[in-house]
């Protein structure tokens, strides 16, 4: 009887029996969703897992009264993987980005991390075009993190 070929692991490529790690882990962190989700009466972490329309509801009424903003404690590992799901990954960090906005939307700051220093010195010289281009970014944020990392 012939004896077979050794075929342990080392004998595999890394890919083979190294799990990859999942996209959620790269993209949209989940410490930065429950940081942000303490400001979640404005929408604050419904907006950084990419849900623009229950983001502004969430702004407006504030977290559905606070109904919303309870159930979100529960409800934020499936609002990570969604928004993983949706985003490309690549050299700009989502969370940078967001800590940006969310500390220093008024002076641009975000608009510089991603190379847009035009409108980063728009946003420094107007406080973020008086505060509407800061709530502007919070909805679209995500698409121009996306788009930069699909770009470069």
């Amino acid at each position: 009887m012939p004896l077979e070929p050794d075929v342990s692991r080392s004998s595999y490529p890394r890919s083979h029996y190294q799990p990859e790690v999942a996209k959620t882990e790269r993209s949209h962190g989940i410490l930065l969703g429950y940081v942000l989700w303490l400001f979640g009466f404005f929408g604050a972490h419904r907006f950084y897992y990419g849900r623009r329309i229950s983001g502004t509801i969430y702004f407006f009424t504030l977290g559905l009264l606070g109904i919303g903003w309870l159930a979100d404690f529960f409800l934020m590992p499936w609002l990570r993987r969604d928004a993983a799901d949706r985003y490309h990954d690549g050299p700009y960090s989502y969370d940078v980005s967001w800590v940006l906005l969310t500390f220093g939307g008024i002076l641009g700051l975000h608009r510089f991390y991603l190379r847009q220093p035009w409108t980063g010195l728009l946003w420094l010289c107007t406080g973020g075009l008086f505060g509407l281009g800061v709530l502007f970014d919070y909805i679209t944020l995500n698409e121009q993190v996306s788009l930069a990392n699909a770009e470069g």
